[in-house]
């Protein structure tokens, strides 16, 4: 496998497409404008302490001073307890015991600025890596729960051995199972790294400092997307190269190897039509190469994805058919979860196979494909009525969420009703009008696509309405107006 990343960098916003053999296979998008605060590090000072709420408001240079509540005040647990019981004991000792105004306090800011309420914040910093997170402040060794309980004892002992008597705490990641020595001793050299200028800048640097940024999206392609399968990283900034650059020399001198400046007239993007490639997967079809297709479709709950034979009649018989349509769909599928982004529960539902070996395959082949995500993923066998359950983890809003929005005319629906329907609509609302009001005209105003029924195959039904109610009707045209929408105006 040849694995290519592409980043399209402008000062409102950085795409950065993962092209494997030629075929595009993620997409990561950042708006400056839109860029969370979430994990950012600051120099808080505090500004007010409210005893009756057991909270402090903490200014660390925003619009909106920031909120630290009693159960956020890290205190390192004590020997023989365990991190909840801690919180729990630092939970009952008042705030005002704890911080002061005028205070300088390093704080973490643990949930975004929602609405008129400011940013939430914790003084236990955490600092996230590839593999590990880094607790400075404390000296627990964790393993995350979602790996199996059989392997967890053996993977904490091993990162007990690796960290060595340095201090601080170290969490392994899901990601992290399957890493090497060497890969978990560069992301513990540096978080190290990162945590000593952290501590550096608090020395030197004014309250209401920003102390640490969690990675840029340009950073976490370097940290996080690239791998030993990475031919290049082009970048079309020069400005960018530079940053990433000075990046990989401090952090991960063997990736930087892999930057290109990128200068090329054409725009980066149009290499490998990555543009092109945007447009379908916002689409709810997906065009296999065998005249087959997928059906995506998105809800609160779930994706569902609907594999259809299609324009594809096969050559040999319709076993074959569909065993052949299911294997190329399998493949289509595992592309369109890590391009869309799409997390959660997803059902597919595969066309249905007779034979048990066909249906094998076409699991192993799913699987196979799934295992390429950077992104864990859990796979389900065949149900009693033929569909796979699995889950993907949600790592960041969809692709569609990112760059869409539902629709002003059938509010995300996908549906609106008809125009004979919507004037069916008028007639009933012109009537009920009419009992409680006397105008001496009714006026409509719809859609051009109402306005030319009602004038048309609805006239007769719309002028025996007028004598019914015994006011005259008029219609007006209004192009803005979506299909649903019309108004009733009294004269």
């Amino acid at each position: 496998m040849q694995e290519d990343i592409l980043i399209n960098w402008s000062p409102q916003e950085t795409r950065v497409a993962v092209v494997e053999n030629g075929v595009l296979q993620e997409l990561h998008v950042e708006r400056s404008l839109e860029r969370g605060l979430m994990s950012n590090v600051y120099l808080g000072k505090v500004a007010r302490v409210l005893p009756g709420m057991q909270s402090a408001f903490i200014d660390i240079g925003l619009e909106r001073a920031a909120f630290l509540h009693v159960a956020d005040v890290w205190h390192p647990p004590a020997e023989g307890e365990t991190v909840s019981m801690a919180r729990s004991s630092a939970a009952q000792i008042p705030i005002e015991k704890q911080v002061f105004e005028g205070q300088s306090l390093m704080v973490q800011v643990i949930k975004d600025p929602i609405g008129t309420k400011g940013a939430r914040l914790s003084t236990q910093i955490s600092i996230a890596g590839r593999m590990l997170v880094f607790l400075p402040q404390d000296d627990h060794i964790g393993v995350s729960q979602k790996i199996p309980q059989a392997q967890r004892d053996a993977l904490r002992q091993h990162l007990q051995t690796l960290v060595g008597d340095e201090g601080g705490g170290f969490i392994l990641r899901t990601n992290g199972e399957d890493a090497t020595e060497q890969e978990l001793a560069d992301d513990v050299a540096y978080l190290r790294k990162a945590w000593k200028r952290i501590r550096e800048g608090a020395t030197r640097l004014p309250p209401k400092s920003l102390l640490h940024q969690d990675l840029s999206l340009l950073q976490r392609v370097l940290r996080d997307l690239s791998s030993d399968h990475t031919q290049f990283i082009k970048v079309d900034s020069l400005e960018q190269f530079a940053v990433m650059t000075a990046f990989c020399q401090e952090f991960m001198p063997a990736t930087g190897q892999k930057l290109q400046h990128y200068k090329g007239e054409r725009p980066i993007f149009d290499l490998y039509a990555i543009d092109e490639e945007i447009a379908k997967a916002l689409g709810r079809r997906v065009e296999l190469k065998s005249g087959g297709y997928l059906i995506v479709d998105q809800t609160e709950a779930l994706t569902t994805v609907d594999v259809n034979t299609g324009g594809y009649v096969g050559a040999r018989n319709f076993d074959d058919t569909i065993f052949k349509t299911n294997l190329e769909a399998a493949q289509a599928i595992a592309r369109q979860l890590r391009l869309r982004n799409l997390g959660g529960i997803i059902i597919v539902d595969f066309i249905d196979m007779v034979p048990q070996e066909h249906r094998a395959a076409v699991l192993t082949e799913l699987r196979k494909q799934l295992a390429r995500d950077h992104v864990k993923t859990m796979c389900g066998e065949f149900s009693q009525l033929g569909l796979v359950e699995m889950t993907r983890k949600r790592t960041r809003e969809s692709l569609a969420h990112m760059l869409c929005e539902p629709c002003p005319v059938c509010s995300g629906k996908g549906i609106v009703k008809t125009a004979r329907s919507v004037a069916y609509d008028v007639f009933r609302e012109i009537l009920r009008e009419a009992r409680q009001f006397n105008p001496k005209e009714f006026r409509v105003v719809a859609s051009p696509k109402v306005i030319e029924l009602l004038l048309d195959e609805e006239s007769q039904h719309l002028a025996g309405l007028s004598e019914f109610i015994g006011k005259p009707v008029s219609l007006q045209s209004e192009s803005a107006m979506g299909q649903e929408q019309y108004d009733i105006v009294l004269l």
